[in-house]
């Protein structure tokens, strides 16, 4: 049987360069560090407020150029 550390010692614990990538976008447009989640079809960020959504729904289109992604970019308020 396999210890926990053999099984984790191989595993890639590093955030993907999408979130960052956003989180860097969102920080130099808006001067707001976003929650970032990415799943199988989606990435999620979600935003503190309405009117942060609603500024950075202008942009989504251009941010998911930038990322090169077929995900769909989806926005939601804490």
């Amino acid at each position: 049987m396999d210890s926990i550390k053999d099984v984790l010692k191989d595993k890639d614990f590093e955030q993907p360069d999408e979130i960052q990538q956003i989180k860097d976008f969102v920080k130099s447009k808006f001067d707001e560090e976003p929650a970032v989640k990415i799943t199988k079809n989606s990435i999620i960020i979600s935003v503190s407020s309405a009117s942060l959504a609603g500024a950075l729904r202008m942009h989504l289109h251009h941010l998911s150029k930038q990322l090169q992604t077929d995900k769909k970019l989806l926005l939601r308020i804490n």
